[in-house]
């Protein structure tokens, strides 16, 4: 039987590991495909921390990794549009036949292998002049922000618009809020560098939300009115509390980043006189990653300040450390299998 390597993620006592599985054999409709990078998300690190469980995994283990691109390797059976040697990108995850929606690496086997199985329509085409690395990112850690920002956000131009937290997901925010033409794009984070890495993504100013007059500059940035969209990246309680402070009519504040802790409006009445709404957003649709694509392809976007470092496999546990403890404020790590 034909053995590959993959980091391996046993949920029962949170152990991860890098060790020979058997290769996947693709079935109807599915295709295996060689890996050439697979990104290291947040969500990653809390699946290993208990932070996450998975909702539909079959057995206690499971491959991580939910941002995927490579090569085509081989086709199984009623396979139509894609050959062998085509160079893709995988969608994060899919839906069963009930209608749930399963995320790839973590409700079944992912991409932190040398080998991942996947059904043919959950497939992108990428340019060949698209690096792996980049291609990979794409679903989840851009493709994500997008959808925040252009369908649950609704972000018109010239809208008023603060990034808290310009993280890995927080960080393509603020460059696609530039591409949507917002104005102006306000980062917010505690963190020197990532203000720094902000201000070159696009915004137009970044703050210190720990500084003293934090609310008050946003005051002054949008003139007296407040925000049109707020956007959550952090999943800090102290962040939507200011977030809600500064909202102005008709004011949104989505809520991307992941916390279970409460949400908590002090001035309902205000909150309801300036018809404000708090909406909740996860993931993306297939669509915005092929809307992604294109954009790259068209010269529109481009990811390659995103790629903070790149390890083999076998550093997979080193690479989450990296994310966990925030070494070098990183916008992406990457795994080359």
């Amino acid at each position: 039987m034909a053995t590959m390597r993959a980091a391996r993620l046993n949920i029962t006592d949170r152990t991860l590991s890098v060790t020979d599985v058997p290769r996947p054999t693709p079935g109807p409709g599915q295709v295996l495909v060689r890996v050439k990078a697979a990104g290291v998300c947040l969500s990653d690190v809390h699946l290993i921390d208990g932070g996450l469980s998975p909702l539909y995994l079959k057995g206690d283990t499971v491959t991580l990794g939910h941002e995927v691109a490579g090569v085509v390797e081989e086709t199984g059976p009623d396979v139509t549009d894609v050959s062998v040697g085509d160079r893709v990108a995988l969608q994060a995850g899919e839906h069963d036949r009930r209608g749930r929606v399963l995320t790839r690496g973590v409700d079944y086997d992912g991409g932190w292998a040398e080998y991942a199985l996947a059904r043919e329509d959950t497939l992108v085409p990428i340019p060949d002049d698209l690096p792996f690395e980049q291609a990979a990112i794409i679903p989840d850690a851009v493709s994500t922000p997008w959808a925040a920002v252009t369908t649950t956000g609704d972000v018109r131009p010239a809208e008023a618009v603060c990034v808290w937290g310009v993280g890995g997901l927080g960080a393509h925010a603020v460059q696609l809020l530039r591409l949507a033409g917002a104005a102006p794009i306000i980062a917010a984070d505690p963190d020197e560098q990532a203000r720094e890495r902000a201000l070159a993504f696009g915004a137009d100013v970044a703050l210190d939300s720990t500084s003293a007059d934090f609310l008050t500059r946003i005051g002054q940035l949008t003139h007296g009115r407040g925000l049109d969209v707020a956007f959550d990246f952090a999943g800090v309680p102290i962040v939507r509390e200011q977030a809600v402070q500064v909202l102005g009519e008709h004011g949104r504040l989505v809520l991307v980043g992941l916390t279970s802790k409460p949400l908590e409006v002090q001035d309902g009445t205000r909150f309801s006189y300036l018809r404000q709404q708090v909406l909740g957003h996860y993931g993306s649709e297939g669509r915005d990653v092929v809307q992604l694509v294109d954009l790259v392809r068209a010269g529109r976007l481009d990811f390659s300040r995103s790629i903070s470092g790149v390890f083999s496999l076998e550093q997979a546990p080193e690479a989450v450390e990296r994310l966990q403890n925030r070494v070098g404020s990183p916008v992406r790590l990457v795994l080359r299998p």
